[in-house]
This record gives structure tokens, sequence and C-alpha cells, in this order.
């Protein structure tokens, strides 16, 4: 009896546990996970469950079926994007069940973007902060690094901005510092084509720059767009207006300059290359009114995930800025080695 009354208060407790869950995965191995579905991006999805202090991380691909009803933000690897609830209807087949009360039927492997839209405002948003820091007694030298991003995902349109700076002081040579800042939006238009319109900030002592202001916009689109990767391009016109530090060696004051320039740009993010996610960007800027000049901006940054905790990573980041016109008073290239530990959300 004892052992019937043990059996019974068990089956309580799971069927009420279950209840209280809202969605369901389904393993290729047959195993499965009752939780919340917070979020899939860059072949991770992310179940939250009560009897766990940490979310549970699942490789997407993982997944054979899955079952929800979290109201989620949609995105498909030709560029679609739908608000609405997921289940599977049959093995590597999902149907998405969409505001308007349409379905919509897809591959597992389409969809390369989920958020959980029923937390509202938080759950769309983004960030990640890094810190780096050196010091050798020798000739008293210090640098100190810091980079913030921040991002904000709807439907329709995305914004993200960011922050980076550097500094370095040593006895006997000239400061430097070196800051970068901006801003930028997307429309997301079908077959992932998409408008951009963003605003940059640099200042650099190594290239004489008190502040550079770049505007620029354009028309992009990914031309690779899955769960391990992504790759596009933008094309469009940039406003440059750059302001330079005064020379007091000189007899006569550097002039600022402004110029129209044409800009093409491209970018190639690849993760799940085991705990290492890899971002890289070029672009190139010929200018439209100043005859001969033209300018190339290069980056490339990789992040290790932490074995205790994936919010936490190690950074090592690479930047290039190259003018073939700079001023007098200035060099023509510039670049940025950076290391740092940081954390995501």
């Amino acid at each position: 009896m004892k052992k019937v009354f043990l059996t019974l208060t068990a089956l309580l407790i799971v069927l009420k546990f279950l209840n209280a869950q809202t969605d369901s995965l389904i393993f290729r191995n047959g195993n499965y996970l009752v939780g919340e579905v917070k979020h899939m991006d860059r072949n991770v999805v992310t179940v939250e469950t009560p009897y766990s202090d940490k979310d549970f991380t699942i490789k997407w691909h993982s997944v054979q079926e899955i079952y929800t009803n979290t109201y989620f933000l949609i995105t498909l690897s030709d560029g679609s994007r739908y608000n609405g609830h997921i289940f599977s209807n049959a093995p590597g087949r999902v149907s998405i069940i969409t505001d308007e009360g349409d379905s919509v039927g897809v591959n597992h492997t389409d969809i390369v973007y989920l958020n959980d839209l029923d937390e509202g405002f938080w759950s769309q948003l983004s960030f990640s902060i890094d810190l780096g820091y050196e010091m050798t007694r020798s000739n008293n030298f210090r640098k100190f690094t810091t980079s913030t991003r921040l991002g904000y995902t709807a439907k329709r349109w995305s914004i993200d901005a960011y922050y980076s700076t550097l500094f370095s002081r040593q006895d006997n040579t000239d400061n430097i510092d070196r800051t970068e800042a901006g801003i930028s939006s997307r429309y997301f238009l079908p077959k992932d084509w998409y408008p951009l319109v963003s605003v940059d900030f640099l200042s650099s002592t190594e290239l004489n720059l008190d502040l550079r202001t770049t505007a620029k916009m354009g028309m992009g689109k990914y031309v690779v767009h899955t769960n391990k990767s992504y790759w596009g391009f933008v094309v469009g016109a940039n406003y440059n207006n750059e302001n330079y530090f005064t020379d007091s060696a000189s007899t006569e004051p550097i002039q600022d300059r402004r110029s129209m320039e044409a800009f093409l740009s491209t970018e190639f993010n690849m993760f799940n290359m085991g705990d290492l996610d890899l971002l890289s960007g070029l672009t190139a800027y010929p200018s439209l009114t100043e005859s001969g000049r033209w300018r190339v901006d290069f980056k490339i940054e990789t992040r290790y995930e932490m074995w205790f905790d994936d919010d936490f990573y190690i950074k090592l980041s690479y930047s290039l800025n190259y003018d073939n016109q700079p001023p007098e008073s200035a060099t023509d290239l510039d670049y940025v080695l950076q290391t740092g530990f940081g954390w995501s959300w």
C-alpha cells in the first residue's frame, strides 16, 4: 500500500510539472526535454526549466521534434519573418501558426532564429561587454581596452549600437588614444534584402583624427543565412566629415575635410565551431569628391565561450583603418589588436 501511495504521489507531481510547462523538445536519440524555449540563435536553443538553476542549451540540429505554446519571433533562412507558434508535424518538418492564423510548413533546418516574445521588450534585447588591461613595470606601461554592444531585434527591423575605447600610457612616449562608436538600423524586406542607415564615429591619435563622422545609407542582402553562418553585403553612399588635432609645431593648421564617398561592405559571421565564433567585416570607401582617394576599414573578431558558463567568453579582435591620402601629420595606417574577457546577454 505504501508503494502504491508513493507511486501515485510521484505521478501527480510529474503531471503537475508537465502541465506547468509550455514547450517540449524530442531529440534524435529519443530523449526529450519539457520547459520553456527562450530563444534559438546560431544553432543553439536555450530552454528554461524550474528544476535547474541554469538554462539548458542544446544544438538545434539535435532536436527532431518541437511543440510550443510560446509566442516567437521566427526568422527563416530565406529571410521570411513571422510572429507565432511552432510545432512539428513530421520528422524534420515544422508548422508555423502565424498571427493571422495561417499555417506555414518549413523544414526544421530552415529556422535560423527564434525569440520568445511573451517576455516583451527585454527578451528582444542583446548586450555584451568585455574588458582588457595590461601593465608592466618597465617604463610604467599601462593599456586598457573596453568594448560594448547593444542590440534590439523586432519582426521587421533591428537596431544595433557599439562603443569601443583604448588608451595606452608609457613613460617617455606620447599617449595613445582610440575611440570608436556607432549606431545602425536595418529594415528587413523579403528574400533577405534590407536597407541600412548608420552613423559611426572614430577618434584616433595615430591617424591624427580628433573626430571622423560617417553617415551611411545603403541596400544590403544576406547571401548566406543559415544556422552555421551568415554572409552578406551592403552597397551605398557615405558622407565623411573629418576634424583633425591641431599640430602645435606646424605654422599652418590642418584643414578639416568633408567628402562624399561610395561604399561597399561585406560581413561574414561563422559560429558553432566548437566553442568558437568568428566575425569579420571589410568596407571599402572610394571617394566621389576627392580625386584618387580611397579608404578601407577591416575587422576580425573571435570569441571563445568559457567552459563554466557560455555567457562568458574570451575575445581576440583585430581592427585596421587605411587611408591612401592622409594629412601630412598623420600616418596612412592604424591597427589595433585587442584581447579581453567578456559577458553577453
